[in-house]
């Protein structure tokens, strides 16, 4: 049970089966808040058994039929996350909620919204731009020299950058301690502020020895480390969304073209 409920980003990882509305009591014609409520209150209530030292923040209506979508805040790894419990209130499901239609995890989509960040508060000037510097719309990205993965990506934001001439990528070297020859490259990477030479070593070239002493690394490592990012690519957009790994240039505009709200202070 301990196993089950630990609240931690790796519990996040379990797949959730298909199940019918109607196994939670959908709804019929009208409002399901017409028939089912729930308050913060009656949610703790409900996850009390449990034993799940979390507090509840927000209750809303899951858009998965039949489900309550809960923020709670896991006080042990400072984050907050969201879970989900059926109508009847006798069923917890914490893992990740697939819309099939759009093939998208609506538990990431959550966890981002939950955990926004300021973009404002991050430093730029180590940075390296795809597109235009002075774009109205920058998008935050944490790259490793040697990952795959940002390969693929960087592909997708050249094409962003194609479509758009609103949005930039502003690029902060994050090596990952799997690639020994990352950090070096990062460095030499950040001493010239050269693109090229990031899309070389992508491209799997050797680069140049860095031209210049940086702690630029140390810095980007203690930011990542405080904003929670362990992977790369993450990248963070304008309304201050994170999210790891790669994707499509046509979901990276999506994305940008569907900003939250400003978060209430």
């Amino acid at each position: 049970m301990k196993r089950f409920l630990a609240f931690s980003l790796l519990s996040l990882s379990l797949a959730l089966a298909a199940q019918s509305s109607m196994a939670f009591g959908g709804c019929g014609e009208g409002k399901c808040t017409d028939c089912h409520s729930l308050s913060k209150e009656q949610a703790t209530e409900a996850l009390a058994p449990l034993g799940i030292a979390a507090e509840v923040i927000d209750v809303k209506l899951a858009k998965v039929p039949g489900l309550w979508s809960i923020a709670v805040f896991d006080k042990k790894n400072n984050r907050k996350l969201p879970l989900y419990l059926d109508y009847s209130k006798k069923y917890l499901i914490q893992g990740e909620v697939i819309e099939i239609a759009t093939k998208e995890s609506l538990t990431r989509l959550s966890m981002a919204e939950l955990n926004r960040v300021n973009p404002g508060e991050i430093p730029l000037d180590d940075a390296v731009v795809v597109g235009k510097p002075d774009a109205k719309l920058r998008v935050i990205v944490f790259d490793d020299p040697e990952c795959p993965y940002c390969k693929k990506f960087q592909e997708e934001m050249n094409k962003v950058v194609a479509k758009r001439s609103d949005i930039a990528f502003f690029i902060k070297m994050l090596p990952l301690k799997i690639h020994p020859k990352a950090r070096q490259k990062s460095e030499a990477i950040i001493c010239a502020k050269s693109l090229e030479l990031l899309e070389k070593s992508l491209a799997g070239e050797e680069i140049p020895a860095p031209t210049c002493k940086t702690d630029q690394i140390d810095k980007n490592e203690a930011l990542a480390a405080k904003l929670e990012i362990r992977s790369t690519p993450t990248f963070i957009l304008p309304d201050g969304r994170v999210f790891p790994g790669a994707r499509n240039a046509e979901d990276v505009i999506k994305l940008i073209d569907s900003p939250l709200p400003p978060e209430k202070k």
